[in-house]
């Protein structure tokens, strides 16, 4: 089988998804190629999952549509590894390959970075994009076609930002005009948004059914992809069976993951703490955050961005992934800076739904009176700064600081006000019964 793809990443997140997506098309006739894996930083682990021949064993758990599932493959799409660091040669000479046509990476989202000290001399660039840039001046000196890259950091814009630092780093290096030329003519940089909890390693009985297996990854059923282009034709991902989706514009899916995925998520976080709910599976079983939760997504989130069959799938597959048995989603990681992450993911939700009906959503005002009271009261995870501004300033001022929310909010001080004075009343899970 032909090597297609280079991957930068060899951690859990790409081996739970793209590489599990290349077997299955490759076991089901739809592809022939495997993935050559590039070891992004020094010290990673592609030594060991060399040793074990680049198979391992995954495992997707979760719900769907109701029913619990449990699906188990030995991922065999990995030809082989490559440590940069150790064998720089073995990683340019990729290059030279004209079969190679996709470049897959998942460096974490500081990963797509420009770092000055990089050098096309270096061997490699301690770079991520400092390394791509190696790799396609290689190519283009060997006048090769270039290659369409499918960056899945979790950041806004990821193939134009990784595009972006070539660019830079072509100047830098003050390499000819031709290959800039190639660079912006020849390759593809696709932005691409990328959804699926990877759980990596198990901690319970699974690890025994594979002793041997130091790689052995777990993840949730649910997957999405949404990249900006189309190559079915050449990646048949949707022929497959795979939550792909290839559209001229990222922006609105990403819409739809942070304000309903991501909102879910934030607006009950304070409220589950201050109730003593530890994880997410638990907030699911419990009859006051269930219908809080319920209530918020499906009369004020959805009638805000849109109530149509798209966005009610993708909530109702985000009740399956909360409920889902084998993730232990703690609440008290999920409230890591609160206040940035409601300024992004529900706020814009509480104005758009002020804008469009008078009056504010009751139960996503209450989440911001929880969040409030919790860091008045509770022990959150955020910058000191903030935590001292709202433990020693009144719910108006708090409002109004634009630091804290990006705008001024004070015009909800009375009801924030209101649902505060009830929280303190009766309790944080009898509030959310209130405002049912």
């Amino acid at each position: 089988m032909k090597e297609t793809v280079i991957q930068f990443g060899e951690g859990n997140f790409l081996r739970g998804f793209f590489d599990y997506f290349l077997h299955r098309m490759n076991t089901e006739k739809l592809y022939d190629g495997r993935a050559v894996i590039v070891q992004p930083r020094a010290g990673g682990k592609v030594q060991g999952l060399s040793e074990q021949g680049c198979k391992y064993n995954l495992y997707l758990r979760g719900i769907e549509k109701g029913e619990t599932r449990c699906e188990h493959t030995l991922v065999e799409s990995v030809s082989r590894c490559v440590d940069p660091y150790k064998d720089f040669e073995a990683f340019i000479s990729l290059a030279d390959n004209p079969d190679f046509r996709f470049i897959v990476s998942n460096t974490t989202e500081a990963g797509i970075a420009f770092d000055e000290s990089c050098s096309l001399e270096d061997k490699p660039c301690l770079s991520f994009p400092g390394k791509v840039t190696q790799l396609l001046y290689r190519r283009y000196k060997n006048n090769m076609e270039g290659f369409v890259l499918l960056p899945c950091e979790l950041i806004d814009n990821n193939g134009t930002k990784l595009k972006e630092c070539v660019l830079r780093y072509a100047a830098l290096w003050g390499l000819e005009e031709g290959f800039t030329q190639w660079v912006e003519n020849e390759n593809q940089f696709l932005n691409t948004l990328v959804d699926r909890i990877v759980t990596g390693y198990p901690t319970d009985e699974t690890a025994a059914l594979h002793p041997e297996d130091k790689y052995l990854d777990t993840a949730e059923i649910f997957h999405l992809w949404v990249i900006e282009g189309d190559f079915e034709n050449e990646l048949p991902l949707r022929k497959c069976g795979f939550n792909v989706i290839w559209t001229g514009d990222v922006k609105p899916y990403k819409k739809i993951k942070v304000r309903i995925l991501n909102g879910a998520h934030t607006s009950l976080v304070a409220g589950a703490l201050l109730s003593g709910i530890e994880t997410v599976g638990e907030a699911m079983e419990d009859e006051a955050a269930f219908g809080f939760l319920n209530k918020a997504m499906n009369e004020e989130i959805l009638p805000v961005i849109g109530d149509n069959e798209e966005c009610r799938a993708f909530a109702e597959s985000v009740f399956d992934r909360f409920r889902n048995p084998y993730i232990h989603h703690k609440w008290e990681s999920i409230s890591l800076n609160s206040i940035s992450k409601f300024s992004v993911r529900v706020l814009p939700t509480v104005l758009e739904y002020k804008e469009k009906y008078g009056c504010f959503p009751k139960c996503l005002s209450l989440s911001l009176a929880f969040l409030i009271y919790y860091y008045k009261n509770g022990n959150p995870q955020d910058s000191q700064s903030a935590i001292e501004f709202i433990r020693n300033n009144s719910i108006e001022k708090i409002l109004a600081n634009k630091a804290l929310w990006q705008r001024d909010i004070s015009s909800m001080t009375r009801l924030i006000e209101e649902y505060y004075e009830k929280i303190s009343e009766i309790g944080s899970k009898e509030a959310m019964k209130w405002v049912l």
